[in-house]
């Protein structure tokens, strides 16, 4: 594991977990931090990172991948909120077997890819937001009975687990995010935040953060 820096743009901060959603899943756990970056094509540098890590990732990693904590810790939590992590895959899981599939990981754009390089090298679930369009901190909840989602007709299916700022639902975890607080082409500062679960200590979910920051920042 790197040292991870004395100082941050925007040191990790902790998110709040509804109480009842931490006492039904105890060690589920959000951080975050925020860096400016401009979005669009990634640059020559973190592209060519992106192929290198590619050329370490084959058939013999995805086999193992399941035997290390971090993704083993995914797949159990996933078992745990009803998702069969065999039919719908976890995100490091999702990225391996893209990379299986397309035979590299394919350059999206800086924060896609960023994010995936955080992903691969670390296991740890990361989401990205345009801080602009959040207000207050993020935290993680159970939605209420009814409660609207952007960019869906129908309300939440009641006790869906969603990433929340302190209005409304910005995301459902593992799934998608609302609409109009992704990062967009406009955006200006990008909030990464890490989700940890039992098994994934909190010094994995900074490096995963620090890895993504410095990626962003390429």
């Amino acid at each position: 594991m790197p040292d991870l820096p004395d100082q941050w743009e925007v040191a990790p901060e902790p998110g709040w977990i509804e109480p009842a959603l931490a006492e039904e899943f105890p060690g589920l756990s959000l951080f975050s931090t925020e860096t400016e970056t401009s979005g669009g094509r990634s640059p020559e540098a973190l592209r060519e990172r992106l192929r290198s890590l590619s050329d370490r990732i084959g058939g013999p990693q995805a086999i193992q991948l399941r035997q290390q904590p971090i993704p083993w810790a995914y797949r159990v939590f996933f078992r745990h909120i009803g998702l069969d992590p065999d039919t719908t895959r976890t995100p490091i899981e999702q990225l391996i077997f893209e990379r299986i599939h397309d035979g590299t990981f394919k350059s999206r754009n800086r924060v896609d890819d960023a994010l995936t390089i955080a992903m691969v090298e670390v296991g740890v679930a990361l989401l990205a937001f345009d801080a602009d369009r959040l207000d207050g901190r993020l935290g993680l909840r159970l939605s209420a009975e009814g409660e609207a989602f952007e960019g869906r007709v129908s309300p939440l299916p009641d006790g869906t687990i969603v990433v929340a700022d302190e209005k409304r639902p910005v995301g459902i975890l593992f799934d998608r995010t609302a609409e109009g607080h992704g990062v967009r082409k406009g955006t200006r500062r990008v909030l990464v935040a890490a989700v940890g679960v039992r098994g994934v200590p909190d010094i994995a979910l900074e490096e995963a953060l620090w890895v993504a920051g410095s990626a962003l920042r390429a």
